[in-house]
């Protein structure tokens, strides 16, 4: 068995926290921007100096490999992404980045034998905190491989108009050409190329700190639907119009989700997760009533079967009428539950028990790049655990030691798949 370095990670780690640092401990990292590219820079300069190979696809995805006893073996790779959302931590996404440069980093330095050849790499706007959709440049490079309600959300010239939600003058192909690294579609991702794909990730949430696990060894992405209820009413002065005869579209969104909150929990189930992250509201000005109300529910679980029983609660909103409004419920999207590959689960399981590395099997809540590349190779992920379960904010933390055990993990797993 092989250890990864835990000075080196810690490096990494001190040195990537200095691209787009906020100036409280975390950063903005926005894909394509000019902190993004510093990240790219880095990885780069890195990955040369132990000799890898740098390629960069048409959407700048970027791929360092080290060759393998056999160059014409299909490669390993091993990959995450360096953007963030706004005033993110230092370890989501980037992590699984400088866990692929370990790995490589590692095997150079000890002159570790492998067939294949070994891939680090870089997915381009995973977040799409900056130019929507999250997920983006998976989705492109997997397009072809993705079910028919999924691909219909990332077809290429729809993402390269993609604007920027901060002021939409700049598109994402703009910005993909004014960065210096647009490659050549012939590097892409693919199944000609690559043999399998691992990515470690923090789990970004608290299970296995409140489990006392280090490592989780992951066996799913969750399956999940989001919607929108969407509910009307009428705009009054908020002064001079009588209570009983107003139709408050607020007041009836929040009536819903009380509701929605009392029905759902009366099933049971411990592991169901959901949530209403985003609000409109008309005409949202302090003196009127407002006539409009619309709010996102997202909902969670590993079982269809569950998720067709909250779905059925959900849907049930638009056959009541709520404070005197009407209601509508529309699909924004959904997703069924992304199995990985058992095999590389097998050797993930493996190499923690072989490490002496405590684990435990664990579903991941979150979407990732790896679950498109799923639909593509066979995949798999490795869980760092996250202190206080914090993620998508500044205080994100997991410690260089966990951090270089998931590094460790992922080596072994990679060399059980290698050794085949």
């Amino acid at each position: 068995m092989y250890v990864c370095s835990k000075e080196r990670m810690t490096d990494k780690i001190r040195t990537f926290s200095k691209f787009g640092d906020a100036g409280h401990g975390g950063i903005t990292r926005y894909s394509l921007s000019p902190e993004a590219i510093q990240a790219r820079n880095e990885f780069i300069r890195r990955m040369k100096a132990i000799g890898a190979e740098i390629e960069i696809d048409d959407v700048a995805n970027i791929y360092a490999t080290l060759p393998g006893s056999a160059p014409d073996a299909k490669r390993i790779v091993m990959a995450s992404h360096c953007d963030s959302v706004k005033n993110g931590g230092n370890y989501d996404g980037i992590l699984g980045v400088m866990s692929a440069m370990e790995v490589l980093e590692t095997v150079a330095a000890e002159k570790i034998p492998h067939k294949h050849p070994l891939t680090a790499m870089i997915w381009t706007n995973e977040e799409g905190s900056l130019y929507p959709p999250a997920m983006m440049c998976s989705g492109i490079v997997c397009y072809d491989y993705l079910p028919e309600d999924i691909r219909a959300k990332f077809r290429y010239e729809d993402m390269m108009a993609s604007k920027s939600i901060l002021d939409g003058s700049k598109t994402f192909g703009q910005a993909l050409d004014a960065s210096g690294f647009k490659g050549d579609k012939k590097y892409r991702l693919s199944p000609d190329r690559y043999l399998y794909m691992f990515e470690t990730h923090i789990e970004q949430g608290p299970i296995l700190e409140d489990n006392g696990k280090d490592i989780g060894v992951v066996d799913c992405v969750l399956g999940m639907f989001n919607y929108r209820l969407k509910f009307y009413g009428q705009t009054t002065h908020a002064g001079t119009f009588p209570m009983p005869k107003r139709r408050d579209a607020f007041l009836a969104a929040s009536l819903a989700l009380c509701y929605l909150h009392e029905e759902i929990d009366k099933l049971g189930y411990p592991e169901l997760v959901y949530t209403t992250g985003e609000v409109v509201c008309h005409p949202c000005v302090h003196t009127c009533v407002p006539d409009y109300f619309d709010f996102s529910f997202d909902a969670r679980h590993e079982d269809p079967k569950v998720l067709e029983q909250v779905l059925a609660i959900v849907k049930g909103c638009a056959d009541k009428t709520w404070a005197g409004c009407t209601c509508k419920v529309e699909k924004a999207w959904n997703r069924d539950t992304v199995y990985w590959n058992k095999k590389l689960v097998g050797y993930v399981k493996a190499a923690a028990e072989e490490l002496g590395v405590s684990h435990q099997y664990i579903h991941s809540g979150a979407g990732h790049d790896a679950q498109f590349a799923s639909y593509m190779l066979p995949t798999t992920m490795i869980f760092v655990q996250s202190k206080d379960g914090l993620s998508h904010c500044e205080p994100e933390y997991s410690s260089p030691e966990h951090c270089t055990e998931g590094a460790s993990v992922m080596l072994n797993a990679v060399l059980k798949a290698d050794a085949e």
